[in-house]
């Protein structure tokens, strides 16, 4: 009975994923983007109900279907959701705290994303690199124009010269870029996924409040690490510097989460008034060069002084 019921109710995921995909094909635009996000609660639903092992045989069978019923360019998309849906419902199922889930789907849908640039740049000739570039490209010109009609002195040619080496370099930032998607490709996808199962079956699925986010101190550790081999290698551009540039930028982005997350905390244990997070994030992303550092820097206190224990000594 038990068997029977697993298999219709993969054969039902595996019809829902391909329903999904048919929309995202034939839907162009922001509602089609918006179902890439949705495209992976199917096996989610399923590994959370019966296990990853389980769910392996629906992704099987719907990379089969989607070669069979839809294009070959489907094929990437099913490997990232499915991937990174096995990984999430896993999760689930083992009963993993939120952000441990967090994690383990991020895993899950960055090996996903690095299935779909392989798969791209080695079989369907998409040059990742070469796009970025003139991606970047266009928008700089485009600010150059810009800062052009209204007028400029050498602050502006400084500005634009230093920006232009930012423009140049971006490629070498695919490894963090990609890392990055797959954490936010996998936050929003178990969001997603809490609010179906919730609703569904009456679960509490939820994430807990933000300030209780707390990155484990190793990541300390890479970042330290990765930031005195970015300045060993500065010179070169072999691989190692790439890879400490890498690391330098993903760890520096999660430090900046825990000092986001620590100023939630301050104003909760402290009961001041909400505004002050979101004005924090306002003025951080208004001036990033400024005051996303001075958060950064925030983060690696509270992590590295455990900040959040004297505040609570205090309290």
């Amino acid at each position: 009975m038990n068997d029977t019921r697993k298999i219709t109710e993969g054969a039902l995921m595996t019809g829902a994923y391909l329903l999904l995909l048919l929309i995202i094909l034939f839907t162009p635009g922001f509602i089609g983007s918006f179902f890439l996000f949705v495209l992976p609660i199917p096996f989610i639903f399923y590994s959370y109900r019966h296990g990853w092992k389980s769910g392996i045989l629906v992704f099987t069978g719907s990379l089969i279907f989607t070669l069979l019923f839809a294009t070959v360019f489907s094929l990437p998309i099913t490997l990232l959701a499915g991937i990174g849906g096995l990984f999430v419902g896993g999760a689930m199922h083992k009963k993993r705290d939120p952000y441990e889930t967090w994690a383990q789907g991020s895993i899950g849908f960055i090996i996903g994303i690095v299935s779909v640039y392989l798969i791209t740049q080695l079989f369907m000739g998409l040059n990742w690199a070469e796009e970025i570039r003139n991606a970047s490209q266009e928008a700089f010109s485009m600010t150059e124009g810009l800062l052009g009609s209204f007028g400029g002195g050498e602050t502006s040619e400084e500005q634009l010269a230093s920006l232009e080496e930012q423009v140049q370099a971006l490629p070498d930032y695919i490894p963090s870029i990609l890392a990055m998607m797959g954490i936010a490709f996998a936050f929003i996808s178990q969001w997603l996924s809490y609010k179906i199962i919730n609703r569904v079956e009456g679960k509490k699925f939820y994430f807990t409040p933000f300030r209780n986010f707390n990155l484990p101190t190793s990541v300390l550790w890479y970042y330290f690490f990765a930031m005195i081999f970015t300045f060993v290698f500065a010179e070169s551009d072999n691989i190692w510097y790439l890879a400490a540039i890498n690391v330098y930028t993903l760890t520096g982005t999660f430090l900046v989460l825990q000092g986001f997350a620590f100023i939630f905390y301050y104003t909760h244990v402290k009961e001041k008034s909400k505004a002050l997070p979101i004005l924090a994030i306002a003025g951080s992303l208004l001036l990033p060069t400024i005051l996303m550092y001075l958060v950064r820097i925030l983060g690696i206190i509270d992590l590295g002084f455990s900040l959040r224990k004297r505040l609570e000594t205090k309290k």
